[in-house]
């Protein structure tokens, strides 16, 4: 038998999501069949996989201490401090600055670096995460490509992360904005609505009718300074969260984003390439607001966090720049 005291993080937590965390190896029915046999309490009471759990409810599990070995593995963490910029935090939600070529999620060894795991780190050391206590794992509300740079939302309570998730879904209460460097000359704010679909099989994202089965997208855009004729730095605005949407919508208007090889033109890659060594796409995600918040996250209501275009990118401007002065 193993007993374990919920933590506040997973205030209003059902008992089968509690017990899946928990038990992270154990097949779904063996994790049905002890609530079915009613090998699981909380507060000394049996209790169904539906039942709502609280912060300082006692729950057993009645499991042999082999079946606990072979079903619980956590994730090895160390206490560390974060290595990346921290733009927000309060007790319920972090907001991070993701560099560029770094993954959000990884592999599931937990060996590879990855935001994830810095975050998990950070919190470890704070004492705000232990993977001891099972039931929940501070997670990203929405993800960046590995090369795209930017602010990444955290939730540390599982009700926060239910609610930033719903929040990133509906987007009518967030406004997130992306700087995005481009080919050609763009002098006027201007949207693309294209629907597009996503190739798993291949990664790819094409601009396809709602017919064909594209899902709609919306992208707002406003030129913020030009490099000559030849590149435009564009403010876009994602009015829906599609992947790749940025990328896909710019190129199909013959304003492909700087350095993005896989959707853009390859030589202009190439040239931009040769003089400023960026290898990948020129996206930065900027800002996010937060508009009318539920109560678990209130403190972000009417708020702005931005991150400033970094370094390695601000110099690819400023080489650009000089190239076409010269």
């Amino acid at each position: 038998m193993k007993e374990i005291v919920v933590p506040q993080s997973c205030e209003g937590q059902k008992a089968e999501k509690f017990i899946k965390k928990f038990l992270s190896e154990a097949p779904l029915g063996f994790i049905y069949k002890a609530f079915r046999k009613k090998d699981i309490k909380a507060n000394g009471h049996w209790i169904p996989k539906d039942h709502i759990l609280h912060g300082g409810d006692v729950v057993r599990i009645y499991v042999t201490d082999q079946q606990l070995e072979d079903f619980k593995k956590p994730r090895p963490v160390a206490k560390k401090e974060f290595p990346y910029p921290i733009a927000y935090e309060d007790e319920n939600v972090l907001i991070v600055n993701k560099p560029k070529g770094l993954l959000v999620y990884g592999d599931k060894t937990g060996v590879r670096e990855t935001l994830g795991n810095a975050v998990l780190d950070y919190l470890y050391l704070k004492g705000e995460y232990d993977p001891d206590i099972p039931g929940f794992v501070p997670s990203p509300a929405h993800r960046l490509d590995r090369n795209t740079s930017g602010l990444v939302v955290y939730g540390k309570t599982d009700a926060a992360l239910k609610e930033l998730t719903e929040l990133f879904k509906d987007r009518s209460q967030i406004k997130k904005t992306y700087l995005a460097l481009v080919d050609g000359n763009i002098d006027a704010p201007g949207k693309i609505d294209l629907p597009l679909w996503k190739d798993a099989q291949n990664g790819r994202v094409y601009v396809k009718s709602l017919q064909n089965g594209g899902k709609t997208a919306l992208t707002l855009y406003r030129p913020i300074s030009h490099i000559g004729e030849e590149y435009t730095l564009v403010e876009a605005e994602l009015v829906s969260g599609r992947t790749h949407q940025i990328r896909v919508h710019f190129a199909s208007i013959k304003h492909p984003l700087v350095g993005d090889e896989k959707y853009g033109d390859f030589t202009s890659c190439r040239k931009v390439k040769a003089l400023t060594g960026l290898d990948s796409q020129f996206l930065h995600a900027e800002s996010i607001s937060f508009l009318h918040m539920p109560p678990v996250l209130k403190k972000l209501e009417n708020k702005t966090i931005r991150s400033k275009l970094p370094d390695n990118l601000s110099k690819v401007i400023e080489i650009l720049s000089e190239s076409i002065q010269n």
